[in-house]
């Protein structure tokens, strides 16, 4: 079974996550050659997590830094795998984890725009067809054939999120990124969320922003230090969330 023929846009099961810290780290091959192995730490980041989100919902990520939020994005996009645990998700994927992440400093925005939309799965034909769109949400006309090492922060959010939501993917995982960049862009960019979900998109946004939560998501996902603390609508989860900030 695959796409909207399933229950489910995203399946997590008893998904757990660690990262091994080293505390003496060789630093030349005959090092690791001559040396004891070196002495390290399991760092969990995740925990038996478990998660079955509904076509065209959007989920909101909270906890604190260090929680766990990133990585599970992380991995529900395929760009580090599961220790344990299981991820189906059954649709295409758009995902917009790290500012111009996939991007060639030395090429050009309209060099960066081909790739990119590329490894998201389009078409040269279809590339082409998208590209002024691309441009004109990323509102970057006079500087689209600079080297993207001579953007700002902000043009490469404007850039990265533009090429993001014009793949017309059914899932869309985005990081903490909607808070880059000026006010108008944000609001830019809210309001495209906005239309994505009167489309029937899927969305999981990652984000510290109450008021996102509570205007944007259906459902919140509250991580605390790698172990799921709440699950339920905005109304039940934040005020308990913000409580535990203090």
């Amino acid at each position: 079974m695959s796409g909207r023929e399933h229950p489910y846009a995203i399946e997590v099961s008893q998904l757990a996550k660690k990262f091994r810290v080293y505390h003496d780290k060789a630093v030349t091959l005959k090092d690791r050659v001559l040396f004891r192995p070196h002495q390290y730490t399991d760092h969990v980041v995740l925990r038996d997590v478990n998660l079955k989100l509904d076509w065209g919902k959007t989920l909101g990520l909270v906890g604190r830094n260090g929680s766990g939020k990133s990585t599970l994005l992380k991995l529900l996009t395929g760009i580090i795998y599961p220790d344990h645990g299981d991820i189906r998700i059954y649709g295409k994927v758009s995902s917009l984890l790290e500012l111009g992440a996939g991007f060639h400093a030395d090429f050009s925005g309209r060099e960066n725009v081909n790739y990119n939309a590329a490894i998201f799965g389009l078409s040269r034909k279809e590339i082409d067809a998208k590209f002024q769109q691309i441009l004109d949400f990323s509102e970057l006309h006079e500087f689209i054939d600079n080297p993207v090492r001579t953007y700002s922060s902000g043009m490469y959010m404007r850039l990265a999120f533009s090429v993001a939501i014009h793949v017309e993917a059914d899932i869309l995982l985005v990081d903490e990124i909607l808070s880059v960049g000026d006010v108008s862009f944000q609001n830019k960019c809210l309001v495209k969320v906005r239309e994505l979900q009167g489309q029937g998109k899927t969305i999981v946004i990652v984000s510290h922003s109450g008021q996102t939560v509570r205007e944007f998501c259906d459902v919140v996902f509250w991580l605390d230090d790698g172990d799921v603390r709440q699950i339920g609508t905005p109304e039940d989860v934040m005020p308990v969330y913000e409580a535990a900030l203090g």
